[in-house]
């Protein structure tokens, strides 16, 4: 396994390679989508334990978000069957992504448990979905403060599993080093990362203001219920293109391996392939 050091303009290919390929399965990418956002809503009305267990599927519900923009640009047809890729690879990959996802609760729960030293739990709480959202704890400098430094821990911690799904799943990384591997390959490339990261965020302000108007003039219509749609649709969509494009920063940030390994087994999709921006 090789790292590949790419320039920052890269950053915007990755982008425009994301959005591109939501483009060729639009109805496809976007279902899949949501079927994984479903699926963890789902399991985290589990009693005392569902945000964990919701948690710890980030890094599968990312890793079929991955394996779908794969199929799509190779020009195959993305199947609800990828959103199950990450439990029929063998049990030693299954084993991996499991101990990747609960370390991922771990990690995201613990930065929960530190903003709440300095609320007591308020901002946790809004944001696990256990408390609405009100004005004055929005303006509370505490809660502030918690989001802020959730924020700023959620990054490094967002970055050290980036890749570790697809180090995992494609190269057989045990998941520790896919961990080291993937904040590594992260930190070096730091440039095309950051210009991707600005990309999203224009393409998601201009998306906003445009469907903010859209809902405006359809609301003063008398359609409130569809204008909420639309920005709960547009909102939806541009999260999918987001993890539509995850694929393409890792295929060039590694070499695809050179052989699968024998852990393998035929329901395992192949790795993506480097190809032109």
């Amino acid at each position: 396994m090789k790292l590949n050091i790419v320039p920052a303009r890269t950053g915007i290919a990755w982008v425009k390679l994301g959005i591109r390929s939501f483009w060729r399965q639009p109805m496809a990418l976007a279902a899949l989508f949501f079927m994984t956002m479903a699926a963890m809503s789902l399991a985290s009305l589990v009693p005392l334990v569902g945000p964990a267990i919701a948690l710890a599927l980030l890094p599968s519900a990312t890793l079929a978000m991955m394996v779908a923009s794969a199929e799509t640009t190779m020009g195959r047809f993305p199947t609800p069957a990828v959103l199950l890729v990450a439990f029929r690879t063998g049990q030693q990959r299954l084993r991996d992504m499991l101990v990747l996802g609960a370390l991922y609760a771990v990690g995201f729960l613990s930065i929960m448990g530190l903003s709440a030293l300095i609320d007591g739990g308020q901002f946790a709480s809004v944001y696990l979905g256990g408390t609405p959202l009100k004005r004055e704890i929005a303006e509370s400098g505490t809660f502030q403060a918690a989001m802020w430094l959730s924020m700023l821990l959620y990054l490094p911690l967002s970055l050290t599993f980036w890749h570790a799904p697809g180090l995992v799943h494609w190269h057989g990384v045990p998941p520790v080093k896919a961990l080291f591997f993937s904040l590594v390959a992260c930190v070096r490339n730091f440039g095309a990362f950051f210009v991707f990261g600005l990309g999203w965020m224009g393409i998601f302000l201009m998306a906003g203001v445009v469907a903010a108007l859209a809902s405006g003039l359809i609301a003063l219509a008398g359609l409130g219920t569809a204008a909420s749609g639309i920005m709960v649709g547009t909102a939806m969509m541009l999260a999918a293109m987001f993890f539509t494009s995850i694929v393409f920063t890792f295929r060039d940030c590694f070499e695809p391996p050179a052989k699968p390994s024998s852990e393998e087994s035929h329901d395992e999709q192949p790795a993506p392939a480097p190809g032109p921006h």
